[in-house]
């Protein structure tokens, strides 16, 4: 047999060390993939994601997060997530160990309104979900949206959600104007995209939408119309759909967060250990109103 010459010799003991640091590497890539897998899949925690509107801060739901608290007679932890425009993400506060449910509230440096800028935040928040997952291997969560906060939470479920280990449970949108403050028969380019690609909305989610009104026609901002054009976006498209309308002290929009009937529904919908009903029963009712 031929003998190989010494820098042939070197060749293949290179080749033969590159093959045996791959393997390492995909051993060892394999094992923590699966590891990260299993500790996803065995995980209690289902968090309940919340994003605020236009112009509101990380601090917008620390007064239904603190009613909350005093209705179900826990103390879920709060966490506070920042996005700022250069990317990088700031976090404040903490969830506390063994609270399978904590509230986590995610805010944008860019808090301004319009639709060029709710696929910005769309995007901000994918960043920080996905540092979210990353950190905490919850497996499903909730989401709950007031105002723009919905129309991001419906930017990123049709264009950036695509999970295959983790769930979005329920969503809740309050005073979400779906149609900006534009009546139904004239469509924004918005509820035009909403409408084309709600076909990439999870099939299983149950989502609530709520409008407040005070007047019977808008919350005193947005046209109680727009807020129930949610229909045509998920109506059809996910597991259950159901529209409700509060009315009365606190029906303002920035004031829904703190209504009492909101506060209810959150606590019977989105809350884990809520008082639930079957999200079929009078949905269609719902859906009227």
């Amino acid at each position: 047999m031929k003998r190989l010459s010494k820098p042939h010799r070197r060749l293949v003991g290179w080749l033969a060390l590159i093959i045996v640091i791959f393997a390492g590497l995909s051993y060892f890539w394999t094992t923590q993939n699966i590891h990260q897998l299993r500790t996803r899949q065995e995980s209690q925690m289902s968090p309940i994601i919340m994003i605020p509107g236009s112009s509101a801060t990380v601090n917008r739901f620390d007064g239904m997060i603190d009613m909350l608290n005093n209705m179900d007679h826990k103390r879920h932890s709060l966490l506070k997530v920042k996005v700022y425009n250069d990317g990088h993400i700031v976090y404040s506060g903490r969830i506390r160990q063994g609270d399978n449910e904590p509230f986590i509230v995610v805010g944008f440096q860019n808090n301004h309104d319009g639709y060029s800028n709710i696929k910005k935040q769309a995007k901000m928040f994918n960043k920080a979900f996905n540092q979210l997952k990353e950190r905490y291997d919850f497996n499903n969560f909730k989401g709950i949206g007031h105002s723009n906060g919905g129309l991001i939470y419906t930017y990123f479920l049709e264009h950036y959600f695509n999970e295959n280990q983790i769930t979005i449970k329920r969503l809740m949108t309050i005073g979400s104007p779906y149609n900006f403050s534009e009546p139904t028969s004239r469509r924004t380019e918005m509820l035009r995209d909403f409408i084309k690609y709600r076909k990439n909305l999870p099939s299983d989610l149950e989502v609530y939408s709520v409008a407040g009104a005070e007047n019977y026609v808008e919350d005193g901002i947005v046209p109680l119309s727009s807020v129930l054009a949610g229909k045509y976006v998920y109506q059809g498209a996910v597991k259950h759909y159901t529209q409700t309308t509060v009315t009365g002290k606190l029906a303002q929009h920035s004031s829904l967060p703190k209504n009492t009937e909101v506060l209810d529904l959150v606590e019977r919908y989105i809350v884990q250990n809520g008082r639930r009903r079957n999200p079929t029963q009078n949905q269609d009712q719902d859906n009227n109103q």
